[in-house]
């Protein structure tokens, strides 16, 4: 099952590809893989797949043990500033990163360990209470700050976009995040690039891409539905 969803996952990027006139090497696959047992990970592993996307520090941690060690794991969830310390070193991309002060947590624990953690910003694009992330006012004055901060690598930004039911009423929101990203690179601040644009899930993954999304972050179209009653982290 999970091989043949990631086959239609993969042809609906690349028709998003083609259509935005990007090259196939301009995009990658994160499979969402939060909740989901080790097994249907390894399922996805095999069927090619080396980038996965964790909610949850207790499960990145516990997988990223279990797992093959060329998987790159993102850490897309929230992350509270105590959970920092366990995952600086095994996450290839934290996308999340939501506040100043949770930077600076992220550039102590980095420099501890004697590396630089890249990291994204996350913009709550769409202004939803329910949604974290910097306001697009706060973080082009926030990102400078950010920027200076010893051990860490600010390497694009990313949004949570609204569910919706037509994936076209998300379209403003992928342009928007663009448009900062522009914006910031005009800035030309040290230690800042503007590559990678985590946006898009499985409602709306193709529309993100044709708006420019570098990262698309992709599970119930692979794994199906999730299953929240287990693995609940405190």
């Amino acid at each position: 099952m999970i091989r043949k969803n990631l086959e239609e996952v993969r042809e609906n990027i690349n028709k998003a590809i083609l259509k935005s006139g990007r090259e196939a090497e301009d995009v990658c696959l994160i499979a969402v893989s939060k909740t989901k047992p080790v097994e249907l990970l390894l399922e996805a592993y095999e069927a090619g797949v080396r980038d996965f996307g964790e909610n949850k520090v207790q499960e990145l941690t516990d997988k990223y043990e279990k797992l093959p060690k060329d998987i790159r794991w993102h850490m897309i969830g929230h992350l509270q500033t105590n959970k920092v310390k366990y995952i600086v070193d095994k996450a290839y991309l934290i996308h999340s990163v939501d506040s100043v002060k949770l930077a600076k947590e992220i550039s102590k624990e980095a420099v501890k360990k004697g590396l630089v953690c890249r990291i994204l910003l996350e913009v709550n694009v769409a202004d939803e209470d329910s949604k974290f992330g910097f306001s697009c006012e706060d973080v082009l004055t926030s990102i400078e700050e950010i920027a200076g901060l010893e051990g860490i690598r600010v390497a694009g930004l990313m949004t949570v976009a609204p569910y919706v039911e037509d994936p076209e009423e998300n379209r403003p929101v992928f342009r928007k995040l663009k448009q900062l990203s522009v914006d910031i690179t005009r800035k030309n601040i040290d230690n800042v690039s503007m590559d990678i644009l985590s946006m898009g899930m499985s409602g709306d993954y193709q529309v993100a891409i044709e708006e420019g999304a570098k990262y698309v972050r992709v599970g119930t179209s692979i794994f199906g539905e999730r299953n929240y009653s287990i693995n609940k982290e405190k």
